[in-house]
């Protein structure tokens, strides 16, 4: 057995992606089940991935609607704690190699710093270009993700646990995907398969490697040092127009070769003072604003938690927590008067 997959499956590795996977889910169903003989458990996931015998169970599948429809897919959580074992082990291999200007699920990063970035650059630059892959997650290649991740990971035991996860995706997000033809496929290129299952810690991950190599081209093919990325969403800054207009014919080409594809109608050359849709906010050089829609999708919620609470259903402790996170993400905009607003003068802001 290799040194890297030993220690994957070392039982401290293994022990440790338990406690990740239970972390804030000890009282669901599936964490307690597994709690409730968690070392013999663990023993038997590190027999079977010693053996090389470990099968990932069927994903549960359900429908969110906010902020846009995406369908999550969750795994079983024995095959988390494989996710966070693995992740444990090789995504520090990688986050040397990351463009220091991707923001998402990266420690010591985050949406509030991604936010804060993108400011920093609205006022040093006059122009902007943001874009957003379409269909992300269902788009992804699992050729093209394996590549890149052997590039890294020279070890095929470990890559063999890698394509179980794969694998165990494999027409997940099948439905979600519309089918895109790009220059020189056949129509086996229709079958290829896609898709990182929205949920998975490994597709959260993998993501990041997915599109590293794009990110660098950004800083060095096309010589743009003012960008930045969080997930699929990206953008970047110049004081010349045209610029910047040639660059999204360049990255169009670049993520093609990716066999992804941009909303290009939406992705416009604009004056940083007209506002930067990002993140949940809209930008600008001086100032932030909560969007609109997410006030609107937040006061909906509170009055629900509300009357649940009026009901009895839920005590204050619990609606308390259910508004806490909302109130510290729009801390990060100009929001003390809508936080008095959308919550009534009932303390929270």
């Amino acid at each position: 057995m290799s040194e890297l997959y030993a220690q994957i499956i070392a039982w401290p590795n293994l022990l440790e992606a338990y406690r990740k996977a239970a972390r804030g889910k000890r009282g669901k169903t599936a964490a307690a089940t597994f709690e409730h003989q968690v070392a013999d458990r663990l023993l038997a996931l590190q027999e079977e991935l010693a053996a090389f015998t470990y099968t990932p169970g069927p994903y549960t599948n359900f429908l969110i609607y906010e902020p846009k429809r995406r369908k999550i897919s969750a795994a079983p959580f024995r095959d988390r704690v494989v996710h966070h074992a693995l992740c444990n082990i090789i995504e520090p291999l990688f986050e040397a190699r990351f463009h220091p200007d991707s923001y998402a699920n990266r420690v010591g990063k985050g949406t509030h710093r991604a936010i804060d970035r993108l400011q920093s650059l609205a006022r040093r630059y006059r122009y902007v270009l943001r874009c957003d892959v379409v269909q992300h997650f269902p788009s992804l290649d699992h050729a093209i993700l394996r590549g890149e991740l052997a590039q890294v990971i020279r070890d095929e035991e470990v890559l063999w646990l890698v394509d179980r996860i794969l694998r165990s995706g494999e027409g997940v997000l099948a439905a979600e995907y519309d089918m895109v033809w790009f220059p020189g496929d056949d129509l086996l290129a229709a079958g290829r398969p896609r898709g990182l299952p929205i949920g998975n810690l490994t597709s959260q991950f993998w993501s990041n490697c997915y599109l590293n190599p794009f990110d660098w081209f950004v800083r060095r093919e096309l010589g743009c040092r003012a960008y930045l990325r969080y997930v699929d969403d990206f953008a970047l800054f110049s004081d010349d127009r045209q610029e910047l207009w040639a660059w999204k014919q360049a990255l169009i080409a670049r993520l093609a070769g990716l066999r992804l594809t941009i909303h290009t109608t939406a992705a416009q050359v604009l004056p940083v003072g007209c506002g930067i849709p990002w993140l949940g906010f809209v930008v600008y050089p001086d100032h932030r604003r909560v969007k609109a829609r997410n006030v609107v999708r937040f006061s909906r919620r509170l009055r629900a938690r509300w009357g649940d609470y009026i009901a009895g259903r839920i005590t204050f402790a619990e609606l308390t927590a259910s508004v806490q996170g909302w109130i510290n993400h729009v801390r990060h905009a100009d929001s003390w008067g809508l936080r008095g607003h959308v919550l009534g003068g009932r303390g929270y802001n």
